[in-house]
Parts: C-alpha cells; structure tokens; sequence
C-alpha cells in the first residue's frame, strides 16, 4: 500500500514499497517523471529504491496543494503507461586484477570462475533504479541469479571512484571516491559524475545500462572520458 507521508516542513515523501522489486521501481519512474512534469524546478525530486521524496519550498507551494499534485500524479501513473525519454549506456569495464578488490570473493561464494564471473555481469541490459547514496552513485538491477553475493562484512573505508560492485540482487558504480560495502569486481575509466558540468549526472532513473569487458591498454586509452563523450 502506498504511504504519502509529510516529513517536515520542507519534504514529502512517498513510499511504495517494503521490498525492492522491479515493479515497484517501475512504479516510482511513473510517478516521478509525472511529477516532473507537473512541478517548476524548484523543487528537487529524490528517487529511491522503495520511496520517492520531494523537497519543497512551503512559500512556493503549499502542503496541501502539493499533496493534491502528488495524488493526480499517482493517478496517472495508475491509468496509463508515462512516457519518457529512455537512454541506454555502455559502460566499459577492466574486470579482476588490482581493479577487481573482491572478484576472487565471489568466485569463492558463487563457485564461478572469473571468466563466467565476467560473462554473466556483461549479458544483461540493467535498468538504472535510483542515483544515490553518494553524488552519481548507479543502482542497476536486476542481477543474474548465479552472481548474487552478500556485501561485504566490514564496508571498506574508501571504494576508488569508477569501482563495479554487486550486493544482493543489484549492481552499481560509484561514480567518486566513497566508503562502500559492495564487492568491487572491476572499474570503469570513465568518468561518471561531474561537478564542473551543465549537467553533471546524465545517466537517469529508468535508462538502461549494459557493461562492456575491456583490456588494461583501453582502460588507460579512456581515462577521465566522460560518460556522455563515450560512444563505445
């Protein structure tokens, strides 16, 4: 059952779920993109894996005026299919060795070798759940069943930026240099987030990303590319 819960005076959220699956992510893309296109810029809309939140200036818009937008949005998202602007992205990856922290953790938990390891992460097409926990951070599902793996038990102190990694059912990139729980098992030499840019996150909730195994030579061919300059 949906939740619409007032946080605050400045944020509202929305929760949808208890559990991530990719029915109710696909229901919050509805509705978020429905709410962007009812709500100005000034208000920052939040996705999440179970929840959307919304901030908003109480002097521009009221609650109650704002829970009537977030109710239309919810019916629409209930009436028929939203459309949007789907990109997709390859995202070019050196997988194992020094890049690679935990590959040989999951060869250990999954009985996998790393070849296979590398087969099943590249076969899938992923779609982009949320941005988050940190600036650019991709959350992809759903993973390959033979490639599901805990997270790690202590979260590393810092995870280099462009690392891959895989918990539970998802896969994700950490666009900057972050703490992170996530067995790493290879690194993009794209850059992913950029505070200097226009538009500094250009992978969105609902586009479709797919990862492409390279060698240590294209690696180093592509350092610091921006995402949106690679047409690989």
């Amino acid at each position: 059952m949906i939740r619409r819960i007032p946080s605050g005076g400045y944020c509202y959220t929305i929760e949808f779920c208890k559990e991530i699956s990719r029915d109710c992510i696909e229901k919050i893309h509805r509705v978020y993109y429905s709410l962007l296109n009812k709500l100005s810029n000034s208000f920052e809309i939040v996705v999440g894996l179970t929840a959307l939140t919304i901030y908003y200036d109480p002097r521009i818009l009221k609650y109650i005026d704002l829970d009537r937008i977030v109710l239309e949005a919810l019916e629409d998202s209930e009436r028929f299919e939203l459309s949007f602007e789907r990109k997709e992205w390859i995202i070019p990856v050196v997988y194992g060795g020094e890049f690679g922290l935990d590959i040989d953790s999951v060869v250990k938990y999954t009985g996998l070798t790393i070849d296979e390891i590398i087969k099943y992460h590249v076969s899938k097409k992923y779609l982009c759940y949320a941005i988050g926990f940190t600036p650019g951070f991709i959350y992809l599902g759903e993973l390959c069943e033979k490639l599901i793996v805990p997270r790690l038990e202590t979260p590393r102190l810092t995870v280099p930026p462009g690392s891959i990694g895989i918990a539970d059912r998802l896969t994700g990139v950490y666009s900057v240099e972050s703490p992170g729980g996530w067995r790493i098992i290879g690194r993009t030499p794209l850059k992913i987030f950029d505070f200097n840019r226009e538009n500094p996150m250009p992978i969105k909730p609902g586009d479709i990303v797919s990862f492409k195994s390279i060698s240590i030579e294209e690696y180093y061919e592509l350092r610091d590319v921006f995402i949106s300059d690679y047409h690989g």
